[in-house]
């Protein structure tokens, strides 16, 4: 762990820093044979020896910039101490290592191709001057093929380590994108949902209030069944909403608080009767085929679809009168809603494009036009049910 920590603090220091050291270690190996006890028939230790070991070292400090020039520097200063000094011998060319194998790792291909024939040729000679055996050599060419493919093996692993940063980018960058995506559409979900229950809260409210004082005068049990209509859908809507912030707040204090508002199918027929009473058009509501249990998403999906399309039969239709009919087919459950009215003219544009958006989240499709015989408007909505082997997330309702 601490030879981790050394040389993480050196690679930190920078690329001199780490050459200077890379020297003083090699300039510590060099010095070895100068204080070790020598036996009396090997030749004597003399400064000039060691003065001359020492400059085969200093041009270390420059191999990063010019390893090409280093190394032929080196060499001739081991040629150079062979030739002129009878001074103790070395177990390994330390310094002819270290610049070969910063020349495999740091030059051209061409350059370092006749760098290492000439060093093998320059190996050849030296051995040969030196009357050595052919042990000598093998060994020496092997431990120098070793730096140059050490210093070859340096360039592949940096380009890994850069390829794997480059994919941990990429990674994070795709999960930044993703996180964006789902906050926009957790974003266009929270809107359509704050849309619709304040949108058909409101229109409600409106209708009934604007039906008061008319009915006051003519009818009093009618404006109190209006006022009691106005009480119950802005209680309705403040628990909703309620229950939306909680959401938005992410409450750790209470773990059981719903997610989100889960109005379902059973909701529909209190919701008609809220729309009909106190001033509203007359509602029915209808329900056929076999009922079957669509799923949570899909029956919160369908209650806001009756829902955005009664609050524009009140807001825009100006209708008398309106009918809600759920068919539960074989294939698919079809929701129609239909008015007398004159239809929502321009002013609805959003909703009926966010009965498209719920409706297609489902693998589902909406159709809104002129009602029967070309009277009215009519919404109608297919959402096909989940066969086997179509798995629906209940989290979004999405058919996969």
């Amino acid at each position: 762990m601490r030879i981790r920590t050394l040389r993480a603090r050196a690679l930190a220091a920078g690329p001199r820093t780490v050459d200077l050291l890379v020297a003083l270690l090699v300039q510590a190996a060099m010095t070895m044979p100068f204080v070790v006890p020598r036996a009396p028939e090997l030749p004597e230790a003399t400064w000039p020896a060691y003065g001359l070991t020492t400059l085969t070292v200093v041009p270390l400090i420059a191999r990063r910039r010019a390893p090409v020039t280093v190394l032929v520097a080196v060499l001739a200063t081991g040629a150079l101490y062979r030739l002129a000094v009878d001074g103790p011998g070395q177990p390994l060319p330390y310094t002819g290592l270290v610049a070969l194998y910063t020349v495999a790792e740091r030059s051209s291909a061409p350059k370092r191709v006749a760098i290492g024939v000439l060093t093998a040729a320059g190996v050849v000679v030296s051995v040969g001057v030196g009357g050595n055996e052919l042990r000598e050599l093998l060994f020496s060419l092997f431990v120098f093929a070793a730096a140059y493919a050490f210093g070859r093996f340096t360039v592949t692993r940096k380009a890994y380590l850069r390829a794997v940063e480059d994919r941990a980018r990429q990674l994070e960058l795709t999960r930044r994108i993703e996180a964006e995506r789902a906050a926009a559409r957790e974003r266009a979900r929270i809107a359509r949902e704050m849309h619709d229950i304040l949108s058909h809260a409101v229109s409600l409210m409106i209708v009934q209030a604007e039906a008061g004082p008319v009915a006051v005068r003519t009818a009093p049990e009618r404006a109190e069944a209006a006022f009691d209509a106005i009480s119950e859908t802005g209680r309705d809507a403040m628990v909703q909403l309620r229950r939306m912030l909680g959401v938005l707040r992410d409450d750790a204090s209470a773990p059981d608080s719903p997610r989100s508002p889960q109005p379902s199918l059973d909701g529909i027929g209190a919701l008609v009767e809220r729309v009909g009473a106190g001033g509203g058009p007359a509602v029915g509501y209808e329900v056929t085929g076999e009922a079957r249990p669509p799923g949570d998403a899909v029956g919160t999906t369908v209650y806001r679809i009756v829902q955005e399309a009664l609050t524009n039969v009140v807001r825009h239709a100006g209708a008398r009168t309106a009918r809600v009919v759920l068919d539960h087919g074989s294939e698919a459950l079809t929701v129609t809603v239909t008015d007398d009215g004159r239809g929502p003219g321009g002013g609805a544009g959003h909703g009926l494009t966010g009965i498209r958006e719920r409706a297609a989240a489902h693998g589902g499709t909406a159709r809104t036009g002129p009602g029967p015989d070309g009277r009215g408007f009519r919404v109608e909505v297919i959402i096909p049910h989940a066969r086997p082997g179509r798995a629906r997330d209940e989290e979004t309702g999405v058919v996969r």
